[in-house]
């Protein structure tokens, strides 16, 4: 019999999954949910839409199981993996998606690396093969006749609209860019053949959503930089092109309160937090963050050594709890910066740190409770990014504190567009003007920090992640057409 298609079914794309699969210690194989505020993100907005995920096999079981000699447990939020080869796979991953994309995108320095022996291969050995793996994964999927859109995550798949688009004309694609897109000056780095080809990709998409206006109209503003040609409505967001037209718009990702509301009811968040707590009389200055070049986390330091040597009164009286997460150890400039960041701490504390007091404390790990934890006595938040799509830290850390904490917020962070009016501004590579932002948010007024974190609580709540996931079904629902039985493709009941 005809199946017509589910209208509210979603075809989900990312390289990281809800899900990831291991052994237990038992031997029996489980699900854990994927890290990263992705990986959550989605699992939230599953309760919203059904949803099936097409992603990266990221463990030896995840392997297993895309290569179907494991089966995977019953459930599983939807999840399937798309099998590539692990050759190209690391090449996508690590030589082209982050050592190149991630850097170009973040207003970083190219690792020398990539600079001496180029990117050719990383580019058409990697990205290209596993986003043509991605391609031809969506439109089996597609066909079985089951769903109303697909929506594409990030920028490992830069490609693969315009792949899927060539194959299935009529597809609805939205595409959510979770990272800044700079302006064309930042994208002059690549090959400009390469770029042509990225827009033309991205351009495969019915709509393009960006965290922020700034990086919808870069995206715009990149295109007509790589693609001349094209005609681009700047006004309105729309571009021309092949007879149709792509959408480019913002719709900044958030959280979602009632999960952070959990997450501080549990056992492990108290204990956490009774381990954390500070001395008495002492103020907290918190950060949280991955140990990502991007993070700005030395020149957070540099600015806590100046705040120190700069007013003394406050020695032994403010801590700095820095929550790193290891990321990316697999690439030597990250591992260069991991070491500078221990390095700075630890003269820091030598320089300043007396009997009963250490004046930094770092811990390096991936605990997303602890972090709550955290984040829920700071009496200062530093969030310093250089550049970041968004940078959900500057919204968790409002939401679980319990301090009536200062917000220190880069204007580069794209939470800044939505969060700035609340939050103590700095830019993020004047080392001065942190060490001055830092001194202002601990020495405010009461009835200020209050107010300010008031505001800051209230912003939030009215874009939370459920809003946002709202905006973008919104999206698909007033332009994708709607289902019809009579063009979907026949599918036999078993």
């Amino acid at each position: 019999m005809l199946h017509p298609r589910n209208r509210d079914l979603l075809l989900t794309v990312s390289n990281r999954g809800p899900l990831e699969y291991r052994w237990s210690d038992s031997g029996n194989l489980e699900a854990v949910p994927g890290q990263g505020g992705l990986a959550t993100a989605l699992r939230v907005t599953a309760q919203v839409r059904p949803t099936t995920w097409l992603s990266s096999p990221l463990t030896p079981v995840d392997r297993l199981i895309a290569e179907g000699i494991v089966e995977p447990p019953a459930g599983g939020c939807g999840t399937r993996f798309v099998a590539t080869d692990p050759e190209a796979y690391d090449l996508f991953y690590g030589g082209f998606a982050n050592e190149v994309l991630w850097f170009i995108q973040h207003g970083l320095p190219l690792p020398a690396d990539v600079v001496t022996a180029g990117y050719t291969e990383a580019w058409q050995s990697g990205y290209r093969a596993i986003n043509r793996a991605f391609a031809d994964e969506i439109v089996a999927e597609y066909d079985t006749g089951l769903y109303r859109a697909v929506v594409i995550h990030d920028y490992h798949f830069y490609l693969v609209p315009r792949l899927v688009r060539v194959s299935r004309p009529d597809i609805y694609l939205q595409h959510f860019i979770h990272i800044p897109w700079p302006g064309p000056e930042a994208w002059s780095r690549l090959d400009g053949a390469i770029v042509a080809e990225i827009c033309r990709g991205l351009l495969g998409n019915d709509s393009i959503v960006f965290q922020t206006a700034e990086s919808a109209t870069n995206f715009l503003k990149t295109c007509a930089a790589a693609l001349p040609a094209l005609a681009i409505d700047f006004a309105a967001g729309i571009i021309g092109h092949d007879g149709r037209e792509t959408r480019a718009w913002a719709n900044g990702i958030s959280v979602d309160p009632a999960e952070l509301q959990d997450a501080v009811a549990s056992p492990e968040f108290s204990r956490s937090r009774w381990d954390l707590r500070p001395a008495p009389g002492v103020k907290t200055i918190v950060r949280v963050d991955r140990l990502d070049l991007s993070k700005n986390v030395v020149r957070g330091f540099e600015a806590y050594r100046l705040l120190l040597r700069d007013h003394p009164e406050l020695r032994g009286k403010v801590s700095f709890l820095a929550i790193l997460v290891p990321s990316r150890q697999d690439i030597a400039a990250y591992r260069s910066y991991a070491a500078e960041a221990h390095a700075i701490a630890d003269a820091i504390n030598g320089e300043f740190g007396a009997h009963g007091w250490k004046p930094i404390k770092i811990i390096f790990e991936n605990n997303r409770t602890q972090a709550l934890a955290a984040m829920s006595l700071y009496d200062v938040l530093l969030v310093n990014p250089i550049a970041d799509g968004m940078n959900l830290v500057a919204k968790e850390g409002p939401m679980v504190n319990s301090r009536d904490g200062v917000l220190v917020l880069s204007r580069r962070a794209g939470a800044f567009e939505h969060l700035g009016e609340a939050a103590v501004d700095i830019d993020p590579m004047d080392v001065a003007a942190t060490a001055e932002a830092l001194y202002r948010a601990l020495e405010m007024p009461a009835a200020e920090r209050h107010s300010r974190a008031d505001h800051l609580r209230s912003l939030i709540r009215g874009h939370d992640l459920r809003r946002w996931f709202r905006f973008l079904l919104d999206d698909i629902d007033g332009h994708a057409p709607e289902p019809d039985a009579a063009t979907a493709p026949a599918i036999v009941a078993a």
